[in-house]
């Protein structure tokens, strides 16, 4: 029987990620992948600077910025074509240490995780293979897989699995749990385009057509591919709507048929669903196996990411120092409350679209001189999990910060969390487990430590704060006491 510290179901961009971030670790990981090739048409279009430092850890932000724009935003405009709403992407450097926004093609992206992937020996792929049964247990996790082209059954043991594999998630019908609806479900036709020829008049960035009789969304993504999406009533035909004959007559206030090549046209059921459990014993699932949302904030891939992000460390630390059930927990803890609060953002904003002015999308909206309302990104924190809820910084990302070397902090994380303290600690021994920097060696360093009202910062390997310490006795008692409680160190 074969054996691997992982096996990952599914080789999208969160299968993708989770396998490299574990591959860094030295793991050994499997893949199961039940396509034969990568799909090499649109689907995912945007990500976040949040992600954008994941796949920088991962060593393929150089790569991808080649293949990618800066969002700048979007517009929602009302039937009338006035603006109700601006939500911009401003074009300046986040704390993560990129962009806010970026458009991308999907096929590039999922090339380049695996093309990182053929770097780590211990990392195998098996493509056109189907799970067949997943036996969870106390050591260790059985999986029964198919190769689809020769028929044959294998038998793989693991110490855990981990679902990437989607919204019809085998994993997940394996453990037993199910997708319950939040609320929004709606069909909505989505056409990706081409240009043949520059349109400049196209705007420059994402409109939302709000109105109640039909509401669209066109998105200017990378090079000359365009999309557009819009709502479908229960009474029409799916087949008459993806004709080429009704998309162009859709399309003719923007383009004709002369100027653009269609590339895709599918129909999507737009919809808001979670799990309420992501966890059973040694099996997890991640991503769309374990919530979806409307595209309209795009946060559908980004949440998928987070979510690897924040698991493989955590599965990473319990293969090092033993399994370990509190800091496993800690995973959906940590990211249910924050995933729910982008499909409740993003549901609000479906109902925008669809009705101007049905539902407030967030409390970051703000009315300018000119009376224009305009709108900021929400930044949510983690849900209650490592750390002391009562630490107002813990959960919050961490800045990406420069050393005075001229290298990114971030290059310094490796399996465990980082300590960053004030210069008046240094000469104090509080762990030789762990990295600590000091604000001589970083010039950002003593800014962020007046932020958060601290001497001490702990962050943990995905760069969210795990705890902050006004003084050396409070960081020698989380250091001792919750670190080791948990098996961190």
């Amino acid at each position: 029987m074969e054996s691997y510290d992982v096996v990952i179901v599914g080789l999208g961009p969160t299968g993708g990620t989770l396998a490299n971030l574990l591959a860094l670790n030295g793991l050994s990981v499997l893949i199961l992948e039940r396509e034969k090739s990568i799909y090499n048409l649109p689907r995912a279009v945007h990500f976040d600077d949040e992600v954008m430092r994941v796949f920088e850890s991962i060593g393929i932000s150089k790569s991808l910025s080649r293949n990618i724009i800066i969002n700048k935003g979007t517009k929602f405009v009302n039937a009338q074509n006035e603006v109700v709403l601006d939500w911009p992407r401003p074009r300046s450097i986040t704390d993560n240490g990129w962009y806010p926004s970026y458009r991308f093609h999907q096929p590039n992206l999922e090339r380049l995780l695996r093309r990182r992937l053929n770097d780590f020996k211990k990392v195998s792929i098996r493509r056109s293979t189907q799970v067949v049964k997943i036996m969870n247990s106390d050591s260790h996790v059985e999986t029964t897989i198919e190769d689809k082209k020769t028929n044959k059954i294998y038998l793989i043991k693991s110490s855990y699995v981990v679902g990437c594999d989607g919204a019809g998630s085998i994993t997940r019908e394996e453990m037993g749990h199910k997708l319950e609806n939040l609320g929004f479900t709606q069909k909505w036709a989505v056409v990706d385009l081409v240009l043949k020829k520059d349109k400049k008049e196209l705007a420059d960035r994402t409109i939302q057509y709000a109105n109640s009789e039909r509401p669209a969304t066109y998105c200017r993504n990378v090079g000359k591919r365009r999309r557009w999406e819009f709502a479908i009533h229960d009474h029409e035909n799916e087949t008459e709507i993806l004709s080429d004959k009704y998309i162009w007559n859709f399309l003719k206030p923007w383009l004709l048929p002369h100027e653009a090549e269609l590339e895709r046209k599918t129909i999507y059921t737009f919809q808001s669903a979670i799990a309420k459990r992501w966890r059973a014993g040694r099996v997890f699932i991640v991503g769309d196996a374990a919530h979806l949302m409307p595209p309209f904030m795009g946060q559908g891939m980004c949440s998928g990411i987070r979510d690897a992000s924040n698991l493989a460390w955590k599965i990473n630390l319990c293969l090092k120092n033993n399994h370990n059930e509190k800091l496993l927990d800690t995973y959906q803890s940590e990211r249910f409350s924050n995933v729910e609060e982008y499909i409740q953002t993003t549901m609000r904003m479906g109902e925008f679209v669809n009705d101007i002015g049905a539902s407030k999308i967030t409390s970051n909206i703000v009315k300018g001189p000119d009376g224009a309302m305009s709108m900021k990104s929400i930044q949510p924190k983690l849900g209650s999990g490592l750390g002391v809820n009562s630490d107002k910084n813990r959960g919050k990302v961490f800045p990406q910060l420069v050393m005075k070397n001229g290298n990114k902090l971030d290059l310094s994380f490796t399996g465990l969390p980082v300590l960053l303290l004030a210069e008046e600690l240094k000469d104090i021994n509080v762990t030789s487990k762990i990295k600590c920097f000091y604000e001589s060696q970083i010039p950002g360093l003593s800014k962020v430590l007046r932020n958060y009202k601290a001497k001490a910062v702990i962050v943990r390997p995905d760069r969210f704060v795990l705890e902050t310490c006004s003084s050396i006795n409070e960081l020698n008692d989380f250091v001792k006491n919750k670190l080791n409680e948990l098996n961190i160190l």
